[in-house]
């Protein structure tokens, strides 16, 4: 706050429903400035309200601590939001319906991204060929939906020379060498269109009661100065059009010393400097050099690393982009230099890689060195028990995304396609990792599945595997609290709402609050009142809370028409 700038008046929400630790049935609170001053009934909220204070009117709305995405690629959902969405697409036509009819309109390359070909008719990719005719001779690239693979057109593909690259499969799909190349050509924005994709994509978040996102930043996904530029903007207010969510920044590179490592922190904070005109304090620098640092692929594009062939494929095992000795390199290194490593490892013989690295990096820095470093992955989808009670042995956060059993699980299911029944079976062991005590974070993974937190709290209650099902509190504070812990936030009060914490926040429209279980995963006394645990809303119906207000740190992001 500026010397010249007013004090903000204390504000009292009350008449609605706190979720809170310190008073399970409160129904108001008192925000002063950065803090909550108190939490409490109504009846104590009559009593307190003064001429001093501002006063919201909950009007039986939902007050609770803000989402914090764990994985987001925040560039790229912004573009997945300005260009064609292809996401909702049921068939091949009408993703070349699409393409067409974006190209009677503007110029430049036809953008897309979203499609999904398992769950097509056709059960395949869009070829270059029938891209050319759909566009009209116009370039185009589309993302599939993992964000792994795409297909572009002859035009596109020849002015970038993908026929000599490698992952240029011929068809117009690209994959590895050939795909980075287009999404660096097609991702290639100058530094007001970089401004204000981060703008929409941060409005975006604090609109869906996000207060804080994980950026998972790496070369393939986009380069360097856009993470630098994104954190100036976000949480420094360079270029910004008023408060927006906080990015917690991960880059994924890879290093094999100390000395490499703190290199790159050196380089973020160099580059953030200039943008700021001083030096970034520690907290405000990388998280840790993690995220999307690729051991594997993705099942969709059929180059997650797997043990076994793929079922509708015989001949792959997918790609493995990382061996054990490099893992361990990195997380040894990443250990002594203070920050948290990490990789995203979706396969079987992925997570295999990265256990023996965990194993061969607790050998050369010490198993308690190793655990206090904070070391995390993103998504863990493919793990057997033993592989699990290794993961908590050496305490490691898994980052996952519920979004992606909803999407793809079940009968059916891309998942079943691409790995047959009896392993797509055991995909996503949600419940597992938190009965052996492996910490556990949220995330979407957006573009890939959309920025919606009650989304991802009620796919964990309906996981397609009922004993894999978490209830509904446990969720949300992988959703809130444990996303702010994975992140290794500074203040451990963030994430929750008791007197002196954060005043993080969102305020939801509910249809009804209860204590949410999944079938057969909680005991009775949870869902009794007498066991004071705070309600959530039911998340049973068709309709999801609708966010009304965000606030992190005493500060409105977002606050919707009518509120």
């Amino acid at each position: 706050m500026s010397p010249t700038a007013p004090a903000r008046r204390p504000v009292l929400y009350r008449n609605g429903s706190v979720y809170s630790p310190a008073d399970p049935f409160a129904t108001a609170v008192l925000v002063d400035g950065s803090r909550v001053a108190w939490v409490g009934s109504e009846e104590a909220a009559r009593s307190l309200q003064d001429s001093s204070m501002d006063v919201v009117d909950l009007d039986g709305r939902l007050l609770a601590p803000g989402f914090v995405d764990s994985h987001v690629h925040l560039t790229e959902t912004a573009l997945a939001l300005s260009t064609l969405d292809l996401a909702t697409a049921g068939s091949l036509a009408q993703v070349l319906d699409a393409v067409a009819g974006a190209a009677r309109t503007g110029t430049g390359v036809v953008l897309g991204s979203g499609w999904d070909e398992s769950v097509w008719p056709e059960r395949r990719a869009p070829t270059a060929e029938e891209l050319d005719r759909a566009a009209g001779g116009r370039e185009v690239y589309l993302t599939r939906i993992d964000v792994h693979s795409g297909v572009v057109s002859s035009s596109l593909a020849r002015r970038l020379g993908l026929p000599s690259v490698e992952g240029w499969l011929g068809d117009g799909r690209v994959e590895h060498r050939a795909h980075d190349r287009v999404r660096a050509a097609a991702l290639d924005f100058d530094a007001g269109r970089r401004a204000e994709l981060h703008r929409l994509g941060l409005r975006h978040a604090a609109s869906r009661g996000y207060v804080a996102l994980a950026e998972a930043n790496a070369e393939q996904v986009a380069p360097f100065d856009d993470l630098v530029r994104l954190v100036a903007l976000a949480n420094h207010g360079v270029g910004a059009e008023g408060p927006t969510p906080r990015v917690l920044p991960y880059r994924g590179e890879l290093v094999r010393t100390a000395e490499q490592a703190r290199a790159v922190v050196e380089r973020f904070d160099a580059a953030l400097a200039d943008l700021l005109g001083r030096r970034p304090g520690r907290d405000e620098s990388l998280v840790g050099l993690a995220g999307d640092l690729c051991v594997d692929g993705a099942l969709g594009s059929r180059t997650a690393a797997l043990r076994a062939p793929y079922a509708d494929d015989p001949a792959g095992t997918g790609d493995l982009y990382l061996d054990a000795d490099t893992v361990a390199a990195h997380l040894a290194a990443t250990t002594e230099a203070g920050l948290q490593g990490g990789f995203h490892v979706i396969g079987d013989a992925g997570m295999d890689t990265v256990l023996e690295g965990l194993d061969r990096a607790a050998q050369r820095v010490g198993e308690r060195a190793l655990q206090g470093a904070g070391h995390r992955l993103e998504h863990a989808e493919m793990i057997d028990p033993e592989g699990i009670e290794r993961l908590a042995r050496h305490a490691v956060t898994v980052s996952v995304q519920p979004g992606f059993d909803a999407a793809w699980g079940g009968p059916g299911g891309l998942y079943e396609q691409r790995l047959g029944a009896e392993r797509a079976a055991a995909m996503n062991p949600l419940a597992a990792f938190y009965r052996a005590g492996v910490p556990v974070a949220l995330g979407s993974d957006a573009p890939v599945v959309p920025l919606s937190p009650w989304e991802s709290v009620r796919a964990c209650l309906e996981h397609h595997d009922p004993d894999q099902r978490i209830s509904a509190r446990a969720a949300f504070l992988a959703s809130t609290r444990g996303a702010w812990r994975a992140a290794r936030h500074p203040d451990p009060m963030q994430g929750q709402l008791a007197p002196g914490t954060p005043a993080t926040f969102a305020v939801w429209d509910v249809e009804s609050l209860m204590v949410q279980q999944a079938e057969g995963t909680g005991s009775s006394w949870s869902t009794d009142p007498r066991a004071r645990t705070p309600l959530l809303p039911a998340l049973d119906g068709t309709e999801l809370p609708v966010c009304r207000q965000t606030v992190l740190d005493g500060v409105e992001l977002f606050r919707s028409d009518g509120f």
